[in-house]
């Protein structure tokens, strides 16, 4: 059973307020200390998305799916994920303290994807959810370098800040037509954990690993017009009009996790 939105929110609220709590005792824990490293970082990841839920902001007034429940029992929606893809970042940063590294970092995923299915049909029917989209993330992150472990120095830490998702129109499939829905972007809070190990390889340079989780934030479609067509773009008629229509803003929320190798070095 998927939980109910207060408890979604919930949760939400408290992981971000441990973000924010973190974040906020970097002053004390760096008030006497000064740079004495300065760093940049490059690095690639593989990220792998969450199961992700579209819903209508308002499922009331111009709305995609509506309210109630679908032949399935759930709430009309679309469920899939946004799939596995790949991501590359660039960051600064310096040593504040022997243990600690304060860095700002910019992540992008070019060529994301959601695929997912609707629930208007019966289950044997088709009813594919589909659409491209990129994500651009900044953080402000604070990392504490944990005791050595032979070569290898591990580390955590954990980051907030801002994303901005641009989602592509989205095609809805259907056994005789399909439904494009207007694309849409969203900038939104950002926040993110990671573990991960240093490898010290001498002359200033250190390769990371590192599993991260980051919570992107909102997805959204755009508010305009839907249109219906067949399945080899022709139009689709309704009344002897084109069947077309106003719709407003479908969402979900996008996490991923994943593994992160790069590159830093130190001047």
């Amino acid at each position: 059973m998927l939980p109910n939105k207060d408890e979604k929110y919930g949760r939400r609220r408290a992981r971000v307020r441990a973000v924010l709590l973190a974040v906020a005792a970097l002053p004390v824990l760096s008030a006497a200390a000064s740079a004495d490293e300065i760093y940049v970082r490059a690095g690639v990841g593989i990220d792998r998305s969450s199961d992700a839920r579209f819903t209508d902001a308002d499922c009331s007034t111009n709305a995609l799916y509506g309210c109630g429940d679908g032949p399935d029992g759930a709430p009309l929606s679309a469920v899939g994920d946004f799939g596995t893809s790949a991501a590359v970042e660039v960051g600064a940063g310096y040593r504040a303290a022997p243990a600690l590294r304060i860095e700002g970092v910019l992540h992008y995923r070019p060529d994301a994807a959601y695929e997912g299915r609707a629930n208007f049909l019966a289950a044997d029917r088709r009813q594919s959810v589909a659409a491209d989209l990129s994500v651009l993330t900044g953080l402000a992150a604070a990392y504490a370098d944990l005791p050595v472990l032979g070569p290898l120095r591990p580390f955590a830490g954990g980051g907030a800040g801002v994303s901005r998702i641009a989602l592509d129109e989205m095609t809805m499939t259907f056994p005789r037509t399909m439904t494009l829905v207007p694309a849409g972007g969203r900038s939104s809070f950002a926040w993110m954990l990671a573990a991960g190990m240093g490898l010290p390889l001498g002359g200033g340079a250190t390769l990371d690993v590192a599993w991260r989780y980051l919570a992107a934030g909102r997805v959204a479609t755009g508010e305009g017009t839907g249109r219906v067509l067949y399945h080899d773009g022709s139009i689709h008629y309704r009344n002897g009009q084109p069947n077309e229509f106003h719709l407003g803003e479908t969402r979900t929320d996008l996490a991923s996790h994943g593994l992160h190798l790069s590159l830093r070095y130190a001047f």
